[in-house]
């Protein structure tokens, strides 16, 4: 389980830090962090943008570290593999019906934005780090998805402070290298298009979103009761094969 566990968690944190990049502050830096935005501030996108890739990582690894303390309790505790796959798979169907507002139902959360007057008061390196580390942290910006929750409920059901912070540097990595789509953005046109663009994909990234949540609930529901099919499956074999034994002995008695 640990294994299949430590997998699943990064799966879910690529895809919700993917899927952050449709949140009100995602577009907000792909429209702010831009070579056309940066240049109109006399500032370089290349550096701009690499700090705000650098304060990601920072906050994934804020987010990361308060995952490790959590992940650190259930260490102590000694869950069995089967409880903690099983809790794992209820918060991914938990979530996964949070995102696609089953019954009008949705878990809280947080709609703050970055402070854009950053943009007029400090130097591009500054604001360009801070940005990203609000959004790299997760739980400071805007949230879009309940992937996020499962995210920490899954790195901290992990018990290993290597998963937990991996999983935090991750969705920090993902979620700030999101800046780069807006590399070729030199004119207010091509800012138009990409916004476009990310509206065209906004329906489908919301799908396969509920779709990886409900997948990743499944497979941790198949990983927790491996061991125990397995040993259904031997058993029913060896009954099987005792049988078999018991209708040929008789028949080699009788010759």
């Amino acid at each position: 389980m640990s294994v299949a566990l430590a997998i699943l968690t990064f799966v879910v944190s690529a895809t919700a830090a993917a899927r952050s990049t449709w949140s009100p502050c995602g577009r907000s830096m792909l429209s702010t962090i831009t070579p056309m935005g940066e240049r109109g501030r006399r500032g370089h996108y290349t550096s701009t943008a690499a700090f705000f890739v650098l304060g990601s990582l920072v906050g994934g690894a804020a987010l990361g570290a308060a995952a490790v303390v959590v992940a650190l309790g259930f260490a102590a505790l000694g869950l069995p593999a089967l409880a903690t796959g099983l809790t794992a798979a209820l918060a991914s169907f938990l979530v996964a019906a949070s995102d696609a507002h089953i019954a009008g139902f949705e878990l809280p959360i947080h709609r703050r934005q970055v402070n854009e007057r950053w943009l007029d008061t400090f130097r591009p390196w500054f604001y360009g780090f801070g940005f990203g580390g609000q959004i790299g942290s997760g739980f400071a910006t805007y949230i879009t998805t309940a992937a996020l929750y499962l995210l920490f409920v899954m790195a901290a059901l992990s018990a290993s402070p290597a998963v937990a912070l991996g999983a935090g540097l991750l969705f920090g990595l993902v979620r700030g290298a999101s800046v780069l789509l807006a590399r070729h953005v030199t004119s207010p046109e091509a800012l138009r298009a990409l916004h476009r663009r990310l509206q065209r994909l906004d329906p489908t990234a919301s799908r396969l979103t509920v779709l990886v949540e409900v997948a990743v609930g499944l497979a941790l529901l198949a990983v927790a009761w491996l061991p125990a099919l397995v040993m259904v499956v031997l058993t029913l074999l060896v009954v099987r094969l005792v049988q078999a034994l018991i209708r040929r002995a008789p028949a080699a008695s009788a010759n």
